[in-house]
């Protein structure tokens, strides 16, 4: 665990880590001076301080994780919901042509419904995943449209109506498999909370200037006391306040890219290559990896 660095905000933190380990050295080589000017504090200021600090500290992260375990949990629930719906499509469906119109519709609009979610989350372009979905005209419609999954969730409504329309699904089960399209839509209202409601930004500023301040001054409290250790000190204190600092920061946004946010496409493979599997389409474009599904 020591000699981890992938997944780690070690290599986040290296370069401010370094400057306090330089700063830390000629501190214990001026003996706490400052322009001839002995700066003179007490370990027992910083042991209150840091006491303080590691419990506004501990309120930041609580918050944070809050955010990444809603997201987790939201995310499982779509891998859970879209199978649901699926199975009911394909189940209580009256799908009898050799080419299962309906079904393989609302197998590729789900997908695409997840990849386009996950799109809108990290502000990237859906297209080239809708365009390898979807049709020509479905893509086209989808084009300029802001809210991508919702419209897709609007298709998925219509996909129903249209099955009861032509006899083959009554309105009693029609509305059973509706509810799977509502929890799907919550599932976005729960999402866009997330991502467009993040933490005040007076914490993130005020927990940054304390920590690093405190950083900053704890060689003067420390010099008289363990001398050439300072240094060390300092660094490895200075290492557990910013590597926290840093991980509250990488968490709190928790649909990002980070090696620590949600593995939003490997979830988005695995609701493709169970959805494909399921309806008996063709899955050579979907891989198991070591890691979940991913797309060949």
């Amino acid at each position: 665990m020591l000699l981890i660095w992938q997944g780690s905000v070690l290599p986040k933190i290296t370069p401010r880590l370094v400057m306090l380990t330089a700063f830390s050295i000629v501190i214990y080589l001026f003996h706490g001076s400052f322009f001839s000017y002995k700066i003179t504090l007490n370990p027992s200021a910083f042991t209150l301080l840091g006491v303080a600090l590691a419990i506004f500290l501990g309120f930041c992260n609580t918050a944070a994780y809050d955010r990444y375990w809603e997201g987790r949990k939201l995310w499982g629930a779509l891998v859970i919901d879209t199978r649901s719906f699926i199975r009911q499509v394909l189940t209580f469906i009256k799908d009898d042509t050799n080419e299962k119109a309906i079904s393989t519709k609302a197998v590729h609009l789900t997908i695409a419904y997840t990849y386009a979610l996950k799109h809108q989350l990290r502000n990237t372009d859906a297209m080239t995943d809708l365009e390898r979905l979807l049709s020509p005209d479905e893509c086209k419609q989808l084009a300029s449209v802001r809210f991508k999954p919702v419209m897709l969730l609007k298709m998925l409504g219509l996909l129903l109506n249209k099955a009861e329309k032509n006899g083959q699904i009554d309105s009693i089960t029609k509305m059973g498999i509706d509810q799977n399209i509502d929890r799907l839509s919550g599932i976005v209202g729960g999402c866009e909370r997330i991502a467009n409601t993040p933490i005040p930004f007076p914490y993130h500023v005020l927990l940054h200037r304390t920590v690093y301040i405190y950083c900053l001054l704890l060689p003067f409290g420390l010099v008289d006391t363990i001398g050439w250790m300072t240094p060390i000190m300092v660094s490895f204190i200075g290492y557990t306040f910013m590597a926290l600092d840093a991980i509250v920061d990488e968490i709190a946004d928790p649909f990002g890219t980070e090696p620590n946010d949600l593995a939003l496409n490997n979830l988005c493979a695995t609701v493709e290559y169970s959805l494909l599997e399921m309806a008996d389409l063709p899955v050579s474009k979907v891989e198991k990896t070591d890691s979940g599904y991913c797309i060949d």
